[in-house]
């Protein structure tokens, strides 16, 4: 069977399903695992002892360890599942499932407009603070709505369209190593002084890696919002992406933040503050709104979900179209 098929398949039961809190409090997260990986090779092998250009080396002598690994994990369960017939196919489902973070990604966007509309702004702040790294407490309502949209947009493209993206492209081998790799990236690819060196090839293949399903997101979220929201707010979203998505810092992450500020027609990005220290940023979308609440976040949420669907629409269409060849 198509692994199109198959991921398919997978995104819908990550829609339904998402990632059971039940199911993680027993198991751990494959995530997790991955993380715990990283530390084995990060803690020997990035001493301050060790000079910038040696943790540069054993940064990147890390990450093709790592993601070789990966790649044969997803080879020897590829195998397996190839051999176990129908049972295989569904096990091949559920390990594609677990790796989207498409309802998951989505109930915890909604917990902050919750948050809002049920405790005001210390409830907004309380479930924002789950989701971001910025510091809550400096974020009035427009703040912790904004901060929210953003990561809803900034995660449908590494959360979702990537790992899509890099099944479909070479199966589980695939996905793996993308998890991997971006699970690296968000540990050590900081520009700080622990991880400046030793992080440094973890965050350059990431960004490799994120440059086509950021762009795709972009598309995806423009399409959503002329569907949900109309042509209008589609065209506006289009526009937003082409012409600022080079305002954020990161080469990806500002395609599907500006495609959403576009789309809602909310400025998005621009200063905030870190650990106490403020972020300038230029403002995506500046000629849109500032006062964002709860209202724009499940606006937000809606093209988001319109935009899960349309991505599974063209991995239905590319499948039709392989098997008319």
């Amino acid at each position: 069977m198509s692994h199109l098929l198959l991921l398919l398949a997978a995104i819908g039961l990550d829609r339904i399903v998402g990632d059971p809190p039940w199911l993680w409090r027993r198991l751990p997260h494959p995530v997790v695992l991955f993380g715990k990986a990283i530390d084995l090779f990060e803690k020997p092998l990035n001493r301050s002892t060790f000079t910038a250009e040696g943790r540069r080396l054993n940064g990147v002598l890390t990450i093709l360890a790592l993601l070789a690994a990966s790649i044969v994990i997803g080879l020897v369960l590829s195998r397996l599942f190839a051999h176990l017939g129908l049972i295989g196919l569904v096990l091949e489902v559920i390990v594609v499932a677990v790796f989207l973070a498409q309802k998951s990604l989505g109930d915890h966007v909604q917990a902050v407009a919750d948050g809002l509309q049920r405790e005001g702004l210390e409830g907004g702040r309380r479930s924002v603070a789950m989701i971001v790294g910025r510091d809550p407490k400096t974020l009035d309502e427009a703040g912790v709505s904004r901060a929210a949209i953003e990561s809803l947009s900034e995660n449908f493209a590494d959360g979702v369209v990537a790992p899509a993206l890099w099944y479909a492209i070479a199966g589980l081998p695939g996905i793996l190593a993308y998890k991997m790799l971006n699970t690296a990236d968000s540990m050590i690819g900081h520009k700080n002084e622990r991880f400046l060196y030793f992080g440094w090839a973890s965050a350059r293949l990431d960004d490799l890696a994120n440059w086509p399903a950021a762009r795709l997101s972009a598309l995806f979220i423009a399409l959503a919002a002329a569907v949900r929201l109309g042509a209008g707010a589609g065209r506006r979203s289009l526009s937003a992406a082409l012409r600022d998505s080079g305002l954020h810092r990161s080469p990806n992450s500002g395609w599907p933040e500006a495609a959403m500020a576009g789309a809602l027609d909310l400025q998005l990005a621009g200063p905030r503050v870190y650990g106490g220290v403020r972020v300038s940023e230029p403002m995506m979308h500046a000629g849109g709104r500032d006062n964002a609440g709860p209202a724009d976040i499940l606006s937000g949420i809606g093209v988001f979900y319109t935009a899960c669907a349309l991505m599974a629409g063209l991995v239905a269409i590319i499948w039709l179209m392989i098997r008319l060849i």
